[in-house]
């Protein structure tokens, strides 16, 4: 399968799960708009309906859905992505994240500070796991 020639190394690092929704979609995609990256958004897309990104890897959301303004608005919304973070997650959730990932001040955070806050903290995590493989 071509998609798990190239699939993004946050996704080698996660569930089979994961890693399946995005070959088969990748694939699909392929076959309906051909090669390149309508076909890897559409790819991501269909993860982030199921999982949110945390650190250098992907994981279960206890909720599928779409996980930011982007996702819910389709391909033609001017919405900015949260990146894979879960932004309609709860505080809650969010802090949880923001806990796991030791984001310093995160309990005097706002739900977009902390979404913000966990998108720098995953781009660290991606850059590190990068440098250590």
């Amino acid at each position: 399968m071509p998609a798990r020639e190239d699939m993004p190394s946050t996704l080698k690092r996660s569930p089979k799960k994961a890693q399946d929704t995005y070959a088969e979609t990748h694939d699909s995609a392929v076959q309906e708009y051909g090669e390149g990256e309508r076909a890897h958004r559409t790819a991501f897309s269909a993860v982030k309906h199921s999982f949110e990104k945390v650190g250098d890897h992907w994981e279960p959301k206890k909720k599928r859905g779409p996980s930011d303004a982007k996702a819910a608005g389709g391909r033609g919304t001017k919405a900015p992505t949260a990146g894979g973070v879960d932004a309609n997650a709860s505080k809650q959730h969010l802090m949880d994240v923001a806990k796991r990932l030791d984001i310093a001040g995160r309990s005097r955070m706002t739900k977009p500070q902390l979404v913000e806050a966990i998108q720098k903290a995953n781009a660290r995590s991606d850059r590190k796991a990068r440098a250590n493989s």
